[in-house]
């Protein structure tokens, strides 16, 4: 007796560590059961399983320095290839029914190609472009052959990325349905009822690969002024841009950005097509207030251009950096006329002090005489 109740107990206890777990949250006939082959029969393999693909929606090509959101489509397009009836041979039950158990195990075999519990993780392998972490990882419950699923991530281009193609990865790992077995009445044995199914899971991972592009745009830098700014003078600065980019600024605008005590009436140049390299010259004229501070002006500058679309754009703000130099000290009217003055009057004091010794001359001379 004693020996009976330790059988039954390990036959529990085995149940509840093989077989209940397995169950899951559910208890509907289809969840999977780890059983020994003993208590389950094999009609049909089916051949097939989950192809998963991905691909991005909408526009693909990013700017340099943009914040993306990128929105992932994952798809299933799995198939079933065929099945092959494997030879069961019980002749516990007669041949009629057995086949109608066998043609519900191949229908159950048909969720071959689901592809459950999909984990997936947006990773870059170049510097260039940053995947955020937060949200980074995603998951979903369940994808169907022929269903799609959105995939959500965030990620930062640089600023200075060289525009060409890239390629970010989508590693996913997922359960699918690699077998089902038949239940057989034995299971009872066991205490388990209402299980039709026993079902075997493989779990894969594998890398998908998602292309992007980074757009071709030109990208300016100051690289020459020359010419100095004077207190209460209109003068003539050049400002010479470079292209340093791979593609053509098309009807290219420079522009100056002046603010007091600077003053311009012509803050516009146009420069034309500024092609990858090459160097155009503005020419500004700027007037300075005459009581303005002697010091070196920053003051801002940007591009305006046509892209290969035709559209308008316009390049990152430029530093430029303006010397003032103070008025030249010229004699004014009034000074040269003082002077004047201070010059007769001294002539004039000359003049008579020469004509007075003149005079006491020649009384020096009649009295001697």
């Amino acid at each position: 007796m004693i020996k009976k109740i330790a059988t039954f107990a390990l036959i529990i206890l085995v149940v509840s560590v093989t077989a209940l777990p397995a169950l899951g949250e559910d208890d509907d006939e289809n969840n999977f059961i780890a059983l020994d082959h003993g208590y389950t029969v094999d009609y049909y393999k089916s051949y097939g399983s989950p192809v998963i693909q991905a691909s991005i929606t909408g526009d693909p090509e990013l700017e340099r320095g943009e914040t993306a959101d990128l929105k992932i489509k994952i798809a299933n397009a799995g198939a079933i290839s065929g099945f092959k009836r494997l030879n069961a041979n019980q002749k516990r039950i007669n041949d009629s029914i057995e086949e109608t158990i066998a043609l519900g195990e191949m229908g159950e075999e048909e969720e071959c190609t689901t592809a459950k519990d999909i984990d997936a993780t947006l990773q870059s392998e170049t510097k260039y472009i940053e995947v955020e972490s937060t949200g980074n990882f995603q998951n979903v419950e369940e994808l169907e052959t022929g269903h799609i699923a959105l995939l959500s991530y965030t990620i930062k281009v640089d600023g200075n990325a060289p525009a060409g193609n890239y390629e970010l990865l989508l590693p996913v790992t997922y359960q699918y349905q690699a077998n089902v077995r038949t239940v057989t009445a034995d299971a009872v044995n066991l205490g388990i009822t209402d299980v039709d199914y026993a079902r075997e899971y493989k779990t894969k991972t594998e890398t998908l690969k998602i292309p992007i592009s980074i757009k071709s745009e030109p990208k300016f830098e100051v690289t020459n002024v020359s010419g100095n700014l004077v207190q209460g003078e209109s003068k003539v600065v050049n400002v010479t841009y470079k292209n340093t980019r791979e593609t053509v600024a098309k009807d290219a605008f420079a522009r100056i950005i002046v603010m007091s005590p600077l003053s311009t009436e012509k803050a516009t140049v146009r420069l034309g097509d500024i092609g990858p390299g090459e160097e155009k010259t503005a020419s500004f004229e700027i007037k300075a207030d005459s009581d303005a501070t002697v010091k070196k002006y920053g003051v801002n500058s940007e591009i305006k251009y046509l892209d290969n679309d035709g559209d308008s754009k316009f390049s990152e703000s430029m530093k430029v950096d303006l010397p003032l130099k103070a008025t030249e000290q010229k004699f004014s009217i009034t000074g040269i006329a003082i002077l004047l003055i201070i010059v007769i009057a001294l002539y004039q004091i000359v003049n008579v002090h020469r004509k007075r010794n003149q005079n006491d001359e020649n009384v020096s001379g009649d009295e001697n005489e």
